[in-house]
C-alpha cells in the first residue's frame, strides 16, 4: 500500500508540473505562482512560506527558475525521486516545443521576415543582457567594497580582452569571493 500511494504521489507531482509547464506562457515567474496555487492552495503539500522561500531560492541559484523551484518542490514533496519527476515534468514540454521548431527552423530561416525578426530580437536581447549587466554592476559600484569592484572589473577586462571561457572567469570569480570570505573569517577568529 505505502509503494502504491508512493507511486501515486510522484505520478500527481509529475502530471502536475507537466500541465503547468504545458499551459503556462510568459516565464519563470508565472510558473512559480501557479505552482504556489496548486501546491499550497490546492494540494496542500506546502505552505505559503516554504512556497516563498523556495521562490527565494530558485531565483538567487543559477538556471531557469521554474526549474529551480520545481527541483525544490519535488525534493520537498518527495525527496530525491520527486526532485526528479517535478524536473522532467517541467522541461518536457519546452524540449519537446523546441525540437519541434528545431525541425522547421531551417524553412523558416530562409524566409526574409523571419530573418529580420531574429535580427531584430537578437537586438533586444543584447539590450537586455546590457541592462541586467549594468543593473548588477551598478549595485556592486553602490555597495563599496573595494574586493567586488575589482574582481567585476577583472572579469569583464578578462572577457572582453581575451577569448578565456566565461565559465573560467565565473570560477574564477567565485573562487576569489570564496577566498576573501576565508580571509575575513580568518582575520575574525584572530582577533
Amino acid at each position: 500500500m505505502e509503494r502504491q500511494s508512493r507511486g501515486r504521489l510522484l505520478w500527481s507531482l509529475f502530471a502536475q508540473m507537466l500541465l503547468i509547464s504545458a499551459f503556462t506562457f510568459g516565464g519563470g515567474f508565472v510558473i512559480v505562482s501557479l505552482m504556489k496555487k496548486r501546491f499550497v492552495d490546492e494540494r496542500h503539500w506546502l505552505d505559503e512560506q516554504e512556497m516563498l522561500d523556495m521562490t527565494a531560492l530558485a531565483q538567487s541559484c543559477p538556471g531557469a527558475i521554474a526549474v529551480n523551484a520545481a527541483i525544490l518542490v519535488g525534493w520537498r514533496v518527495a525527496g530525491l525521486a520527486g526532485m526528479a519527476v517535478c524536473v522532467v515534468g517541467a522541461i518536457l514540454p519546452p524540449l519537446v516545443l523546441l525540437c519541434a521548431l528545431s525541425v522547421v527552423y531551417a524553412a523558416f530561416r530562409a524566409n526574409r521576415w523571419v530573418a529580420l525578426f531574429l535580427r531584430g530580437t537578437q537586438a533586444g536581447v543584447a539590450a537586455v543582457i546590457l541592462d541586467v549587466a549594468l543593473s548588477l554592476g551598478s549595485r556592486v559600484v553602490r555597495e563599496r567594497e573595494p574586493l567586488r569592484i575589482i574582481i567585476m572589473a577583472a572579469a569583464f577586462a578578462v572577457a572582453i580582452l581575451t577569448e578565456v571561457n566565461v565559465v573560467f572567469i565565473l570560477l574564477g570569480a567565485a573562487l576569489a569571493g570564496v577566498l576573501s570570505v576565508i580571509r575575513r573569517r580568518g582575520r575574525e577568529r584572530g582577533t
